[in-house]
């Protein structure tokens, strides 16, 4: 059984603030019919951009969007409520992985932040980089986060980032099992600073780490930058993941 596919929007944040519009009828277009959405969307407004997505039966299950804690929770639950959101999205930066300590009051946060939102229905995913896959103290930083996060918070699982960290994405997403709903694919040398290829045309092996998310419920292309035109390789990121049975419209 194929994966439903979505487009990360960040992919095309430069697209979208010269011509949203045309964007995202161009994506429709390549047969994307589901988008995971940021906070702050160039080129348009959140209500417009929700009366174009429903115009162009595109679903929004997921967005990157702050921790619904404090002075964020009304407007992230708000925001989520316009989109019809299923998951809420969230990362931290390298700076908050310098000690033990600091990751365990990350934890605490994302277990706070996953109560709330399950009193309305959603669920809370935490995106990885490569900074989560580092020794900290002496201890994989990965590792203690899931020691201390509640079982509740999931992971968008990044296996581009896992791979350039010098891990085993198709062995990440296995251990977490049901608490990875939601894989970012990308493609390239899986280096840090190199630019990115169309998925197919790297280095990671998506037909394994497919076959070894036994709890994902998304695919979603997710292309930061690009060594070719950024419209085509998410045309053929599509294409790549429909011809080889791993994901479908």
């Amino acid at each position: 059984m194929t994966l439903p596919i979505a487009l990360q929007t960040y992919t095309v944040r430069e697209q979208f603030a010269r011509d949203f519009k045309e964007t995202i009828r161009r994506i429709a277009v390549m047969g994307y019919r589901a988008l995971e959405i940021t906070f702050e969307i160039p080129g348009t407004k959140p209500k417009a951009a929700a009366k174009l997505f429903r115009e162009l039966n595109l679903a929004v299950p997921s967005a990157h969007l702050p921790l619904p804690l404090g002075k964020n929770q009304r407007p992230v639950l708000d925001f989520a409520s316009q989109f019809g959101l299923s998951w809420l999205v969230a990362m931290h930066g390298p700076n908050d992985f310098k000690s033990l300590d600091q990751i365990r009051h990350i934890c605490d946060q994302y277990n706070q932040a996953a109560a709330v939102a399950a009193r309305h229905g959603l669920g809370v995913a935490y995106h990885n980089h490569w900074w989560e896959f580092g020794m900290v103290e002496g201890r994989l930083a990965f590792d203690v986060m899931l020691e201390h996060l509640d079982p509740a918070v999931g992971f968008e699982v990044d296996t581009y980032w896992v791979q350039a960290a010098g891990h085993d994405p198709a062995a990440v997403v296995q251990r977490l099992g049901q608490r990875a709903p939601l894989l970012h694919i990308k493609d390239g040398p899986a280096t840090l600073e190199d630019p990115m290829v169309a998925v197919g045309q790297g280095v990671l092996d998506f037909p394994a780490i497919v076959a070894a998310a036994s709890g994902a419920q998304w695919l979603v292309v997710e292309l930061d930058r690009c060594a070719t035109d950024m419209l085509i390789a998410v045309e053929q990121s599509h294409r790549y993941l429909v011809q080889e049975g791993l994901g479908h419209a």
